[in-house]
Formats: structure tokens, sequence, C-alpha cells
């Protein structure tokens, strides 16, 4: 199992900085942004889709430190309306550029599309209890979803690069029955699942037992942790007191065409907290331990977005938790004792 860290939380750092921050705390491999909702600042895609020697350079920045490109993450809304956004085709480049790099794995969304032709903003569509739902639900997944993941589906194929989607709220893959119902209706053999036990947990799902449910259909894994708040109780955990950020001001950060992210409510239902904090160090012992079952080689990457730490503090406080739990699953299998025999 590759322990590792996605970057995107070190993006004011160069590359190699990055990489060293990683390797010193224990860490083997490292997750970068390709596109979609961020830059991707720590790959020159341009160049290497266009120079091997560039290629080549790049990549050795990861053998010098001793750490292992792992994925490539294209988090974004490759099905938004508004053409000005572009995650799809960010997505399709991302397809080239890990089969450039060698690199057998892409964590992205699945997207929501508008409710109909004309629409020019996205529309999530989930509990169609009245048909007017159910008529939008149809046309995301028929008309926009199943197409565009069909082509990707064949792309992915043809450079032998798994495609792992994070179940996320907001999309029309969230949950492992939306996950397994695009996986059939594309006849998947390269698209699958990223398991971010996070947006789960806010959901109220199980993420041990969706990993057991999912099994081979899992490719890719986060580890990213949720603490529910006492306003859960009175709010229930779809709070949306969310708050624009205007261009310009602190945290304003763009997130493709003219969209921006919002600052997130004060009195929230729910946080996402650095690993450890929602859930101690017996689950992501099992965790971990359920992901082994479906491959022992799986990278597993830190997602650090808890606001109360600053990177190095979060990444640090992640990383040592999940080395514990590493090694709680590692003594339980037995497997220490044949690794020291060996």
């Amino acid at each position: 199992m590759k322990l590792g860290a996605y970057t995107a939380c070190l993006h004011d750092q160069p590359l190699p900085e990055a990489l060293r921050i990683l390797k010193n705390m224990g860490l083997e491999g490292a997750e970068i942004n390709s596109g979609g909702f961020l830059p991707p600042v720590h790959v020159p895609v341009n160049d290497i889709l266009s120079s091997r020697t560039a290629r080549d350079d790049y990549l050795g920045q990861f053998a010098e430190v001793g750490m292992e490109l792992t994925a490539l993450n294209c988090n974004g809304n490759p099905l938004h309306p508004d053409p000005a956004v572009g995650h799809g085709r960010d997505l399709k480049q991302s397809i080239e550029l890990a089969a450039r790099l060698g690199v057998k794995r892409i964590v992205t969304m699945s997207g929501t599309p508008g409710t109909g032709p004309e629409a020019r903003l996205p529309a999530w569509t989930i509990m169609p209890w009245d048909s007017a739902y159910m008529d939008a639900r149809d046309y995301q997944w028929n008309d926009v979803a199943i197409p565009f993941w069909k082509d990707i589906q064949a792309r992915a194929a043809a450079h032998d690069v798994r495609i792992a989607i994070e179940m996320h709220p907001h999309n029309i893959v969230y949950n492992a029955a939306t996950m397994i119902r695009l996986a059939e209706a594309i006849d998947a053999t390269h698209v699958g699942a990223e398991m971010d036990p996070s947006h789960l947990m806010w959901q109220g799902c199980d993420p041990v037992a969706v990993v057991r449910h999912l099994g081979a259909l899992i490719y890719n894994a986060a580890a990213k942790d949720v603490r529910i708040n006492p306003a859960a109780k009175i709010n229930g955990v779809l709070d949306d007191r969310f708050r624009r950020v205007e261009k310009g001001a602190p945290g304003y950060l763009g997130l493709g065409g003219s969209y921006s992210l919002c600052a997130w409510p004060e009195t929230s239902s729910w946080d996402f907290v650095a690993v450890g904090i929602g859930n101690g160090v017996g689950f992501w012992t099992e965790f971990l331990a359920a992901l082994r079952e479906i491959d022992p080689g799986m990278p597993v990457n830190i997602e650090h977005e808890d606001a109360s730490m600053t990177q190095i503090e979060g990444l640090r406080f992640a990383a040592n938790t999940l080395r514990q739990a590493h090694a709680r699953m590692m003594e339980g299998s037995g497997l220490h004792r044949l690794a020291r025999a060996g």
C-alpha cells in the first residue's frame, strides 16, 4: 500500500520542495493536479505532451527524492453546461498526459449537467419523487453523462489508464449505487471509483461497508476526514448557508469560467478535518485493511482541507495517523512478521 498525499495544498511550494516535505513525513507517493477546478501548478502539461526530454526531466524530480507519482487529479465538473468551464477538455488531456508519464490512475468527478439542452447552469437532481425531477435526471444521464463517459471509457482503455471517480455530492455519481449505475451503463473496464471516505461520511454512509460493496471497482483512495458538528442536529447535513467571495477578496478561488469557490458556513453542520480528528486510528486501520483486500498496492493519498491547520500541520497530523493505522493493520494481519522473516 502506497501512502502519499495530493499536493494541491502545497501549490505555494515548487514541486521538488513539496515532494521533500511529503518524504520527510514518511510518505511515499504524490497525486498531482492536472486541471479541472485547479490549475496544474505542479506539472507542465504542454511541455510533457510535446517533449520526451521534458517528461524524463519531470519524472526525474520524483526519482531524485525517492517518491512515486501515483495519480493525476483532474477534479472538476466535466459535464458543466457552460462551455467556458472546460473541465471535460482537461480530463481528456489528462488521459494523454497520464499515458505519457506512465501513470495508471486519474482522479476526477463524474460531473453535473444542466436540466435540459438550453440550461447554462448545473443542477444536482436527487430524490426524484416528483416526475419533473425524474425527467431532469433522465436527461442528465441518458443525453449527457452516459455518452460523455462512454467516450472517456474508450479513451482510457486505449491508453490503459484507469479513471477513478470521486463519489462527491453535486455530481451524478455521489454514492455506491450511482457509481455502479454509471459503470454498468458504459460497460466500464477502465472507469471506476476513487474512495474518498469524507463525502460518504457526511452523507451517513459507512465507508468501510462501501469499500466492501464496490470491491474491485475501486481504483484509488483518498485520506480525508469529516467532523459532524452540533449544528447538524438543527439543520441536518444539507446546509446551503454558504456565502459568495468577491474576486480580489481574501479566500477567492476561481473554479473555471466565471465561477468561484464560496465561503463555508460560519456555524457549519460539518467540517473537513485532518485525518484522525473526525475518526480515530481504529477507523483508519479498518479502512486501510478493507482497501488492501482489494489491491495491496493501492495508493492512499492525504487530501488536506482542514481550515484550522496550516498545510504542514494538517499533512503531518494526517501522515502520523495513517502511518499508525498502517502499522496496526500490518500487525493485525501478521504481515510484519513475514516482512521481517524475508
